[in-house]
Order: C-alpha cells, then sequence, then structure tokens
C-alpha cells in the first residue's frame, strides 16, 4: 500500500464540473515535480437570505421543484439584518434561483460567488496550495507523486513559489480567417508552420534554414491546426502568451477547428480548450495551462502607452518594431504569403519573439504569479480588483458572523475625489515635492476605515473613531487595516530583497482598496467607507499646507498626495534637498502628536521628500489667468519632467511634443528662444517638418455612429474608406482603430490618402502657438512677435 505524503504546488486554473448531480471543483496544479490535478469532494453553491423574505423563497422554489437546504448558521448583513444560507446542488440550480428572486424582488447574498473560489477561499488558499497524496516512497529524495490525479482532496494554504514554462503563439492569416501560418517561440522551441502557398517551389522555402526558428511546412489549414496541436502537446507549456492572444488567436484557432472538424485539444492530457464570446470579452479557458495576454498583463501592471499595439509597446520597451510597417498590415501580409513566404514567416516569428522579449523586460508572469498569491486571482485573469478584495477579505467576514451586501443597482453616489488645490501659476526656482507615502492605504490603517469596523463602529458609537457623512469605526473590530499592515510589511521586505514584482503586486493591491470601496460595482459599496478616505485625506493635505506655510514656505499646488513647496531664497533650515528632509521630519511629529491628542489613536501616516526642482513651471488654464491642474513641469536633475502637457499626451503631433521639449529646456537654462523658433517656423513652413505633423487618434465607435459630431480623425476615416470603396478596396477603419492623418488645405485625410498641400498654417496656430504662448510671457517674450518677424520672410 503506497505511503502519502504532503506536496505543494501552484494553482494554474481552476474550474467546477458536475457529476451525476454533484459540483466538484477542478484544481490543476503545478509541484516540483509534475502537474497534478485536484478534484474536490462535492461542494455546494450557496448565498445567503434575509430571514424574513426565507419562507417566500422556499414556497416559490417548491413551486417549480427546485430543492433547496436552508439553515439558520447565526448570520447578519452589516445592517444587522439576520440571513439564512441557502444552499443548492448544483451552480445552474443556483442560477435558476437567481432568476426566480429577482423577478420577484427577492435579496440573494453572495449568489454570484463562484463555487471554485468560494472554495479556495473559504480555506484562505490564494495562488499555493498545500495538499496530502498518495507517493511513490515518501522517504524518497524524489518524493514523486504515485498517481496524477487526487479525488476529495485535502487542502491549506501554504507560501510556495515557482517557476513556469511559456510559450508565445501567433498567427497569420487573411480577412476570411484562413489561417497563412502559426508561429511557435519558447525556450528550446522556435517554429513556423507554414501552409505551403499555390505554386510555391521548396526553393522558395529552403530560405528559411538561415533563421533562428524551424519551418515546417504543410498542404491544408487542417493539417497546420494538427500539427500546432502536436506542438502544444509535446512542449507542454505552462503558460500560453501572446499579444490579444485570447480576442483575436485564440478566437480565430477556435472557430477554424470547428470548420476543419477537429478538437481545439490544446489543454493538459488532451483535454480541449473552450472559448466563449461574452460581450465584449473572449474568455478562454485551457485545462492545466494559463492563457496570458501581454496587453492585458501590462495594463494590470498599470503601464500607459500611447497605443498598446505590439509595434508600439516594442518600441517603448525594446527599442525595436515589427518587421511590417506598412499601414495596411492585412494587405502586406496576404502579399508576403504568395509572393515571399519566408518573409511571413519571420514577420510572424518576430512577432512571438518581441512578446517573449517584452515578458522578460517587464516580468509581467513574475507580476501575476505573485498577485495570485496575494488574492487568488488567476494569473490569466486581468484587472479584478473587486473580485481580488473579495478572495481576500470575505473569508475573514465570515468568521465574524457577517455576509457581504449587495452591489447598488444605479451604480451607486459619486465619493469625493482626491484633493486638488488650486495651484499658483509661475516660473519657479527651487520646488519641493514632499509626498505621503501610499496616503489612502495609510489613511485606512490610521482611522480604521473598514466595512466590519463601519458596522461595529454603528452598534457601538461611543468609542468609535469618527469618519465622515455619518461614519463611525470600531477601534477594535476591523480586517482591513491588518490586511494593509501586513502587505506594507511585505512590500518592504520586497524592496529590501530588490523583488520588484512583488513590490509593484503589493502596491497595486493596496491602492486598489479605496477604489473597491468606492465602486458601485462592490457589494461593499458605501459612500461613508469612500467618503472618509478621501475627505480625510483632503483634512490632511490643506492642514500639512498650513503648516509648511507657518514656517515660512509657500505652497504653490497640491495633488492627492503631493504637496509642492516654492523654498527659493530661504535656506532657515538648509539647502532645498534639507529643507525638503527636515520639513518631512516636522510634519510627521506634527501629524504623530496630533492624532494622539484628536483621537487617541497611532499614526501611520508618513510624508517623505521626494524630489527637487531646479527649475519648476505651474501654466494657466487655456485662455484663463487661473492656474491650472495636474499640469507642471520642471527640471529635476539633469531630466526634463512633464505632468499632463503637451509632451505626453497622445493627440498632439510629434511636432508639438518635440518643440515643447527644447523650448522648455532652453527657457528652464535661461538660454535664447528666438532663433530656436524661427528655426521651427521655417522648417514646418518649408515642408521640412512633414514627418512630424501626423495625428493619431483612435476611433471609439464605428464610423457610423458619429452622427452629432465629427471630429477630424473621423472625417479622415470616412474619406479614406469612400475612395477605398470607389476602389474597390475593403474598408480599414472600424471601432478602436488608430486613425493617423493630417490637416491638409482640404481637411483632414489620413496618411495613405493625402491628396492636398499640407496646412502649415494650421501647426503653427493649433500646435506650436499654444505651447509658446503657456511660458513665453514668463519670461518678457512673445511668440507673436518672434512669428512676425519670421513669416515676414516668406
Amino acid at each position: 500500500m503506497p505511503s502519502t505524503s504532503i506536496h505543494q504546488g501552484f494553482i494554474l486554473n481552476k474550474s467546477t464540473f458536475t457529476v451525476r448531480g454533484k459540483v466538484y471543483v477542478e484544481l490543476w496544479v503545478k509541484t516540483a515535480k509534475q502537474i497534478v490535478k485536484l478534484i474536490s469532494a462535492p461542494q455546494n453553491p450557496t448565498c445567503f437570505v434575509a430571514e424574513e423574505q426565507e419562507p417566500l423563497l422556499r414556497e416559490l422554489a417548491d413551486h417549480i421543484s427546485l430543492k433547496l437546504f436552508v439553515s439558520d448558521d447565526g448570520f447578519y448583513t452589516l445592517e444587522q439584518t439576520k440571513v439564512a444560507t441557502v444552499k443548492t446542488k448544483t451552480e445552474s440550480q443556483m442560477h435558476q434561483l437567481r432568476q426566480l428572486a429577482r423577478e420577484k424582488d427577492i435579496t440573494l447574498y453572495e449568489a454570484d460567488i463562484r463555487v471554485a473560489d468560494r472554495y479556495l477561499m473559504e480555506r484562505f488558499v490564494y495562488g499555493a496550495v498545500e495538499f496530502v497524496a498518495p507517493a511513490l516512497n515518501s522517504e524518497s529524495e524524489n518524493n514523486e507523486l504515485l498517481i496524477d490525479t487526487i479525488e476529495n482532496v485535502q487542502i491549506r494554504p501554504c507560501e510556495y513559489r515557482t517557476t513556469f514554462s511559456s510559450l508565445s503563439i501567433d498567427i497569420e492569416c487573411n480577412e476570411n480567417e484562413e489561417l497563412f501560418s502559426i508561429a511557435l517561440s519558447g525556450d528550446g522551441l522556435n517554429i513556423v508552420i507554414l501552409v505551403r502557398p499555390p505554386g510555391t517551389s521548396e526553393h522558395q522555402l529552403n530560405a528559411a534554414k538561415e533563421n533562428p526558428y524551424q519551418l515546417i511546412v504543410v498542404e491544408s489549414e487542417r493539417e497546420l491546426l494538427n500539427v500546432f496541436f502536436t506542438h502544444i502537446t509535446t512542449f507542454d507549456p505552462d503558460i500560453i502568451l501572446g499579444w490579444n492572444v485570447k480576442q483575436f488567436d485564440m478566437a480565430v484557432l477556435a472557430r477554424r477547428t470547428v470548420a476543419n472538424n477537429l478538437k481545439f485539444a490544446i489543454g493538459r492530457r488532451s483535454r480541449e480548450a473552450s472559448v466563449r464570446q461574452w460581450e465584449d470579452q473572449t474568455l478562454v479557458d485551457v485545462p492545466g495551462r494559463c492563457v496570458i495576454d501581454g496587453i492585458e498583463a501590462l495594463k494590470t501592471m498599470t503601464y500607459q502607452f500611447e497605443s498598446y499595439s505590439l509595434d508600439h509597446v516594442s518600441e517603448a520597451l525594446l527599442g525595436e518594431n515589427k518587421l511590417i510597417q506598412e499601414s495596411d498590415k492585412l494587405a502586406a501580409i496576404k502579399r508576403l504569403y504568395y509572393e515571399d513566404p519566408i518573409a511571413l514567416a519571420n514577420y510572424n516569428f518576430k512577432d512571438t519573439e518581441l512578446v517573449n522579449r517584452i515578458q522578460e523586460k517587464t516580468q509581467f508572469i513574475d507580476f501575476l504569479a505573485l498577485r495570485s498569491t496575494l488574492t487568488g486571482l488567476d494569473m490569466s485573469r486581468p484587472g479584478g480588483s473587486v473580485a481580488a478584495f473579495l478572495n481576500v477579505y470575505l473569508p475573514k467576514l465570515h468568521r465574524r458572523a457577517y455576509v457581504a451586501g449587495v452591489r447598488p443597482e444605479n451604480g451607486g453616489l459619486a465619493s469625493p475625489g482626491g484633493y486638488v488645490m488650486r495651484s499658483q501659476p509661475g516660473l519657479y526656482e527651487d520646488v519641493l515635492v514632499l509626498d505621503f507615502k501610499s496616503l489612502y492605504p495609510s489613511i485606512i490603517r490610521t482611522f480604521k476605515i473598514d466595512p466590519v469596523g463601519l458596522a461595529e463602529g454603528l452598534k457601538s458609537p461611543e468609542n468609535a473613531i469618527e469618519g465622515f457623512k455619518g461614519a463611525v469605526f470600531s477601534r477594535t473590530t476591523h480586517f482591513l487595516p491588518a490586511i494593509i499592515e501586513n502587505l506594507w510589511l511585505q512590500r518592504d521586505e520586497a524592496k529590501k530583497q530588490k523583488d520588484s514584482p512583488r513590490s509593484q503586486a503589493i502596491k497595486i493591491l493596496m491602492n486598489s482598496f479605496y477604489g473597491v470601496l468606492g465602486s458601485g460595482g462592490c457589494p461593499f459599496y458605501d459612500p461613508r467607507l469612500a467618503s472618509s478616505i478621501t475627505l480625510r485625506g483632503h483634512e490632511i493635505m490643506q492642514t500639512t499646507a498650513g503648516w509648511i506655510e507657518e514656517l515660512g514656505y509657500q505652497v504653490i499646488y497640491g495633488d492627492t498626495d503631493s504637496t509642492f513647496v516654492h523654498v527659493e531664497g530661504n535656506d532657515t533650515l538648509g539647502s532645498p534637498e534639507t529643507t525638503g528632509i527636515k520639513l518631512a521630519e516636522i510634519i510627521n511629529e506634527k501629524w504623530t502628536a496630533l492624532l494622539r491628542e484628536r483621537f487617541d489613536i497611532d499614526c501611520h501616516l508618513e510624508i517623505e521628500f521626494e524630489s527637487h526642482f531646479s527649475t519648476f513651471f505651474m501654466p494657466t488654464i487655456r485662455g484663463s489667468t487661473e492656474g491650472s491642474k495636474k499640469r507642471y513641469a520642471g527640471m529635476r536633475g539633469d531630466e526634463l519632467i512633464f505632468k499632463g502637457l503637451e509632451n505626453v499626451r497622445s493627440d498632439w503631433t510629434t511636432l508639438a511634443k518635440s518643440f515643447q521639449y527644447q523650448l522648455y529646456k532652453k527657457v528652464f537654462s535661461g538660454q535664447p528662444i528666438e532663433k530656436y523658433i524661427s528655426d521651427t517656423l521655417n522648417a514646418v513652413k518649408s515642408g521640412q517638418m512633414d514627418d512630424e505633423l501626423v495625428y493619431k487618434k483612435r476611433l471609439r465607435k464605428p464610423l457610423s455612429s458619429y452622427t452629432k459630431s465629427l471630429p477630424p480623425h473621423v472625417k479622415a476615416a470616412r474619406r479614406a474608406d469612400e475612395l477605398f470603396k470607389e476602389q474597390g478596396l475593403p474598408l480599414r477603419y472600424k471601432s478602436n482603430t488608430t486613425i493617423a492623418y493630417v490637416i491638409t488645405v482640404q481637411g483632414p485625410q489620413t496618411i495613405e490618402t493625402v491628396s492636398a498641400p499640407l496646412h502649415y498654417d494650421h501647426y503653427i496656430e493649433k500646435q506650436i502657438q499654444p505651447i509658446a504662448d503657456s511660458i513665453l510671457p514668463l519670461i518678457g517674450a512673445s511668440f507673436e512677435h518672434i512669428a512676425n518677424d519670421q513669416l515676414s520672410l516668406f
């Protein structure tokens, strides 16, 4: 009889299945030695209903012969309503119950928590899992599992980190989704599978031998898919990567698999992948594997780009571009397939390499794995702030005999935003930035802001901590402050170890808690919670600014958690850098004393000296003398920093960005600006800058949906599509397409259909002059005067 031993692993994905009317949770787990499938004991979908509505719910269920299992487990809502626990046998029955309750205005609590999520969270299992299983020899060094499927498994949380094998894939096809090729790139596997183009000779295909991949030529799309499935199975990756891989590659592959009467068997143990369309999303489930889209991963990591196209992101992160740079990529792909198939294979393979290199650069796999160990979210799931909060918070809530509320039907009322001070516009020397370290998480931690804390505080307000809009928070019963404290300590440790992915994952998670509590999509939504965070932030920022000004310094701007202090000429505390450090120390001491005196609580607020701008510019609102918000520029060391200005906006041309950068740099360093402006105007007028005059704007909806107003990019796209239609060419501009266009003397035209001279006066008036007018008056200069002198030469 085999012995048993304890094993640890990482959950690659989870799902449920139903057999003979019983629901089971299936976990695919990567251990140190192998992949194992864990199957739970039968689980019951669970929800809660108010005790007074329970008889009606039971009556309605009986009427349609829906068997319910109802019990009194002593649970209450946060509003102190007693609830009964309701269970069904299957998930479809729970769905049926939810429909029934909705029709009869019966409120069900937590009815939308999925069985697999509840199974793991109630056991505090997040990402890593420990389980008992038979082993070949519990004393052996390898300790390998005797079987690869464990039923009725017993699991518990653990700490476990591992590495993952990954494979980047990319497909090429025509407009009818007929596949030309599939590229696969991973550690030890680099291939391109190509359907032989009609009339292609072996000599034409031999050129691929010089490339860093193996070319496999097949005779049909069906053979292409079978070879692809074989290589997935043989390489056996934990993770399948790609760029827009779910919405495009997986969706197309699933449809072509059906068209060829095949099974989409890319899961482990030849299991079929599931690809489902849901609203504007494509949901992909590959048993035993994660599917990670690079776009989703970088957005989850809070990367921001003007465009999330692979070409743009790879250029921004790697300094490299895709091999096809033509605006009509589909036409180029089709041409290459028939005329130069090796060039197409190179293009196809390069895309998979770019995805792999972006992953290596950003470490998004490590980030998503660490996020999973913190929140229980699948690595393949993008976003998920509310789900992450529920996974962490609900099991603690239940052990206090509370259940979560329901999401507000109307989305909830908007809570006050972060504090933004009206700025003092001008050009300054020596501006310091003081930042509160993770202000909102530290407010939650300091003032005990928490859903259960609010419920318990309202029950016993006499010794609670006062919040805003009638909120009071228990000093002793709360979970969120301790959750944040634990995350804070983990992040400090991650920083010490220079574990950037872990530090970033924790930071994003901590900062998401405010947004979750103020979101109408969260069952813990309560305006008193979010307002007690943001309005406390307002109070902290205003009080801090007052203390700084009492010390003799000018506060010229404040934004959410940052205070901008003008210290030029005031060396009472020392140099600007020394002043910044000492101001932070003074402010921290004041907050510690004030909170002890006023609330009798420990202070977890911490302001830090963040940076010193030797020169700093705060503009006015365009056409006004009032200071702007969230827009400034300054020299920090040798670096010129822009915030919210044209230089960082995607809807301004390269000309505007480069002009602003060079002009500000000259102003900040005291260099002459007249010749630079004159030379720029001359270059624009003479056509030397034409390549920098391109606007790029994304279509947010189909062209036909623009009726009330026609922005320039829409006009350009409509004109271009009319030309394509006249020429018998396919229309190119759909929703979410980025339009690259210029302004000509005949109006906006896309760059591939330009037929008129560029309207240079437009670019000078709309792109150059506003930038110059924002800063030149502060140094006694006039753009109009410089321009008139220059333009008189033409």
